[in-house]
């Protein structure tokens, strides 16, 4: 795992100009190196897009398009809500069993400044309570060179939805 990171921390320096990987790898130890592999297995492709305010290293699927980890309804909440033709599962529930965090709109917005993403798919994001507690939940998808922010009922799924997540380390 070690080794795909350092290669694809090498070839997509536009993603942290200024960062140097010996001094990421002094930070990756057994359990981070342990969830990045569940991100790659699910083909999220992790790397880090620089530091956070408090200087921690954030590590986010980068993948073109969204992860292989899809056709999820938001929350377990939304999952109970659905009747018919249910999910296999939730993209909240998901986070929680690979202990990453769901990329927000800031963050979602901040990896897309590094490269072109979800250009066919869309993904989940964070989604503020006000707006979840009436239903909905948030995605965000780039089309026409632009980042866009829709909405859908927390209980909707599709096969080309999926959700980035992220760690700092």
């Amino acid at each position: 795992m070690l080794e795909i990171l350092k290669t694809r921390f090498l070839a997509n320096m536009q993603r942290h100009p200024d960062m140097k990987w010996e001094d990421v790898e002094k930070r990756l130890n057994e359990n981070n190196l342990a969830i990045l592999k569940l991100m790659e297995d699910s083909k999220g492709e992790p790397d880090t897009i620089g530091y956070d305010e408090q200087g921690k290293i954030i590590y986010c699927d980068c993948s073109k398009e969204s992860p292989d980890r899809r056709s999820l309804c938001y929350d377990q909440e939304a999952l109970l809500k659905r009747k018919n033709n249910p999910p296999k599962g939730s993209v909240m529930q998901l986070t929680k069993q690979m202990n990453i965090e769901l990329m927000d709109e800031v963050l979602y917005r901040r990896l897309q400044e590094t490269g072109e993403y979800d250009l066919k798919t869309s993904s989940w994001i964070k989604t503020p309570d006000d707006i979840r507690d009436k239903g909905g939940a948030l995605f965000c998808e780039r089309r026409y060179g632009v980042v866009f922010v829709f909405h859908n009922s927390a209980d909707s799924y599709y096969g080309n939805r999926g959700f980035r997540g992220y760690i700092l380390i």
